[in-house]
């Protein structure tokens, strides 16, 4: 067990505050393109904003709660400390915290809802009880595989259209298309999260695509992941769909090859490092990406 944090700290490490850019990164995204677009409206945005990174502390809330009730966080765990599984939270107060996340992103939707009407109170219903059924519930996503398509679904196209949506009433075609690579970084997370957990994971019979499938399938997805993201520029801008600003996203390719080379030759908590770059890298790329939409 690691030195006890005071209670103020333990809260903020319990929010995995490296994670938020997962949830910062779509809103970034989408409102870049509401931007371009001339429908660009600083509150709505900061709205989305705030939902967005309410739900993920919720959801990431639950997910410690849940874990750790299940026994996937234990003393085996390979991953940063957790703070319900060392003692830092009272798993009651973790839950309790969640849930205050996910009634307080519920308010934040009632201020989007008078801003783009009711589809926004579908989404934000939808994506709560998403957020919760991850790790909670009697079919929780993450146990059954489904994270990854969890991760795609809601940190991509929700996160991304949903945004785009709420300051210009409407879907897009390039929103659509840059859904895919801000999705599929965060899907590049989970997987090399899923690979350094495999062993731990199936012991507490959480069947994520990496126990089901093995440690070569969670690198073929990084791969894939990575490359996708790649595309995704320069299919855009042959599509007409975007400037050759787009292009910019292409400076993040060098902040590939790090993660790559720790997924590869290395195992264990040895892979926390890779999981730092891969946010490092869905972070820059993501800024980067945003920049070039936006023009």
């Amino acid at each position: 067990m690691t030195q006890r944090p005071s209670a103020l700290a333990a809260w903020f490490l319990a929010t995995r505050p490296k994670t938020l850019v997962a949830g910062a990164v779509p809103v970034t995204v989408g409102s870049a393109l509401a931007w371009r677009d001339g429908h660009f409206q600083f509150l709505p945005a900061l709205g989305c904003l705030l939902g967005a990174l309410l739900i993920q502390v919720g959801t990431n809330l639950v997910n410690d709660y849940f874990d750790f009730k299940r026994g996937a966080d234990n003393a085996d765990r390979l991953g940063p400390p957790r703070a319900t599984q060392q003692g830092w939270l009272t798993p009651r107060a973790v839950f309790t915290g969640a849930m205050t996340c996910f009634a307080l992103a519920f308010a934040v939707g009632l201020y989007l809802v008078s801003v783009a009407g009711w589809p926004l109170f579908v989404i934000g219903v939808v994506s709560l009880l998403a957020g919760y059924a991850y790790t909670g519930g009697p079919f929780p996503l993450a146990y059954n595989g489904l994270g990854d398509v969890f991760v795609l679904v809601f940190f991509g196209f929700v996160a991304v259209c949903g945004t785009y949506f709420v300051q210009t009433g409407a879907v897009s075609t390039p929103a659509l298309l840059a859904s895919i690579p801000v999705g599929l970084l965060g899907v590049a997370l989970l997987a090399v999260n899923n690979t350094r957990d495999e062993k731990t994971d199936a012991a507490a019979n959480k069947k994520t695509l990496v126990v089901r499938f093995g440690a070569r399938f969670g690198r073929a997805e990084y791969v894939t992941c990575l490359v996708v993201s790649a595309l995704i520029p320069p299919i855009m801008w042959a599509a007409g769909v975007a400037t050759p600003w787009v292009l910019l996203a292409w400076l993040a390719i060098p902040l590939m090859r790090p993660p790559l080379r720790i997924l590869f030759t290395q195992q264990g908590s040895a892979l926390n490092l890779a999981l730092a770059a891969t946010a490092r890298l869905q972070m820059v790329y993501g800024l980067l990406f945003a920049a070039g939409l936006s023009r």
